[in-house]
Order: C-alpha cells, then structure tokens, then sequence
C-alpha cells in the first residue's frame, strides 16, 4: 500500500513555512501539504492543501524532491509507504499569513490544530521536524 503526498516549501527572506500540527493526538512539526485525492495531478494537490491550510493561493510551483528511499508512514499501524513530492512555491504576500513565534503556541485544545511560523534555515536543525523525509529536505533545502 502506498500513500503519495504533496508538500510546499514556501521560503521567505531566510526562512521556511513549517506547519504545527496536532495529528492522530501527535505534535508533529512539518512542511505544510498533504494527501493526494483521486483525480487530482501532484501540483494542484499541493495548490488545493496550501489553500486549505493556509487560506493563500500557492503560485509558481516548482519540483524540488521526491523520495528516494522508503519511508514507512508514521502514521498507519499496516504497512504503507510514504512517497512525498516536495515543490517551492509562493504567494503573493508572505507576510500576511498568520505565524506564531514559538511553537505550538496558541494551540486550543480541538479548536486550533494547526499552526504555521517561519523556521530561520540558519541554524535550523533536521531534528526540528518531526517527520523523517522532512529532515531530508531541509538539508538539501541549507546546501
């Protein structure tokens, strides 16, 4: 069993969008996106999650990876492997999405279960992201 996902990374003057989530009762720290649905191409996946999530148009989406190794997916007890597709994109106004400081902070119990803040890439870590496919990009994000 398989499950394709899309991911964006929207990156802004040294930083990167990363979205904290509350998933399955999990604090998972990621790049914002999600699953493919049937019928859906890879690119407008990713433009469909980033409006459903973040409430902005993705524009200029561009590939950037897709994984080369197998990855078990964190969250499914049966086997199913994890193929995520990571593109850039931008928006029209970067600054006006909706960021915290620190994370998860603003979390409201049910009420709020996700959160997005910029992650300065100087100095970020692989261990700041709670997926491992995530840490793999964010190097080659750096490098």
């Amino acid at each position: 069993m398989f499950t394709i996902r899309a991911y964006g990374l929207l990156l802004h003057n040294g930083n990167v969008l990363v979205s904290d989530e509350v998933i399955k009762g999990r604090r998972i720290t990621k790049f914002p996106g999600g699953g493919l649905e049937y019928g859906e191409g890879l690119k407008d996946c990713l433009v469909r999650e980033i409006r459903e999530e973040i409430g902005v148009e993705a524009t200029n989406v561009e590939h950037f990876y897709t994984t080369d190794l197998f990855q078990q997916s964190a969250f499914h007890t049966t086997p199913m492997q994890v193929v995520s597709v990571y593109f850039t994109f931008t928006v029209a106004d970067p600054l006006a999405i909706p960021v915290v400081i620190e994370p998860f902070n603003g979390m409201l119990g049910d009420q709020v279960t996700e959160l997005f803040r910029w992650l300065p890439l100087d100095g970020a870590k692989p261990e700041e992201l709670s997926l491992p496919i995530d840490s793999v990009v964010l190097g080659k994000i750096k490098y």
